[in-house]
């Protein structure tokens, strides 16, 4: 498969709102072939696509992921149809899980069956955005009678998945598997556990979200290792962080201590682990390897304290895939 880059908005905690939409307008200078839009605490995603696209002239948008026990596909559909529509833009959609937090303490929701939830959801979906009047009963979701007005054109339909659950239900029924904050080696490991799941001659696009940043600032590595916090006592995630050396640090977060504790102990080293982060050679070096442990996509979360819109992290990897 061919690779490609693109780029997904930074949101993180203490960014100023007034400039999360200056990555999106670097990337479409740069000429990115699509930007991407997580939710997280501070933009609705479908709202920020749209403002995206007005802020851009020519990049695709994919929304998400989007927690399946928070939105429904209705609700998803009304909203890519809505991007689409209003913005004249090709539009895709992720759908993930999410965690805990999120879900039950955020949104007051019951996160269960979330692995049947997915699939339902994927399948739900694609007959909305295909303009069908849906008839659907699945597994633990259905959706009767509702027709889409302003279906999207050929929407492409993306799974997170990190557990063995998730990635078959990715290698089913996606067109696009999306792994976030991971080593190179999970990347290997998860791509060879999504080809030995999928339908013969369907092997889903997998693509990785990788946190870069080009000679980051003091304040861009403090941003950088703020991010991971909520990752470390994470099913999954725990693990895949004991294997790159940073056992000890797990065993800590474990014990759920606060957060600012599990921040001051953890090391710059750590964010590098599930990064490209550092001078000219080493970002390029790190892109390339993500490729070559199997990422069909890689998408850039660049930095950008110091680096406003991640502007010059995004110019210097722009060049690596077609």
């Amino acid at each position: 498969m061919t690779h490609s880059l693109g780029v997904v908005l930074s949101q993180a905690p203490g960014r100023d709102p007034r400039c999360v939409l200056d990555g999106a307008r670097a990337a479409d200078e740069l000429n990115y072939p699509e930007l991407w839009l997580g939710e997280m605490a501070m933009f609705d995603a479908f709202a920020l696509a749209t403002a995206a696209a007005h802020a851009t002239s020519r990049i695709a948008l994919t929304v998400g992921p989007l927690a399946v026990d928070i939105r429904t596909p209705v609700g998803i559909a009304m909203g890519v149809g809505s991007v689409a529509a209003l913005t004249g833009r090709r539009v895709g959609v992720a759908l993930g899980t999410s965690s805990p937090v999120v879900v039950e303490r955020w949104h007051g929701r019951v996160r269960e069956c979330g692995t049947a939830r997915l699939a339902d959801s994927v399948a739900a979906l694609r007959l909305l955005l295909a303009g069908e009047k849906v008839d659907f009963d699945g597994a633990v979701l259905s959706t009767h009678g509702f027709r889409l007005l302003v279906p999207p054109e050929a929407p492409s339909v993306t799974i997170a998945a990190f557990g063995e659950r998730a990635v078959r239900v990715a290698a089913r029924h996606a067109d696009r598997m999306v792994l976030n904050l991971v080593t190179p080696a999970t990347v290997r490991r998860l791509r060879g556990m999504l080809e030995a799941a999928a339908p013969a001659g369907r092997t889903p696009r997998l693509a990785v979200w990788v946190s870069a940043a080009l000679n980051p600032t003091p304040e861009a590595l403090t941003h950088l290792r703020r991010a991971k916090v909520g990752y470390l006592a994470a099913p999954g995630y725990g693990e895949m962080f004991t294997e790159a050396g940073f056992g000890d640090l797990v065993a800590f977060a474990g014990g759920r201590p606060r957060p600012a504790e599990v921040l001051a102990r953890i090391p710059d080293e750590l964010p590098a682990a599930v990064g490209a982060i550092g001078d000219v050679d080493t970002v390029r070096a790190r892109v390339s390897e993500y490729f070559d442990a199997g990422a069909d996509e890689v998408v850039l979360n660049p930095a950008t304290e110091g680096d406003p819109g991640g502007r010059a992290t995004l110019a210097l990897v722009r060049d690596l895939a077609p």
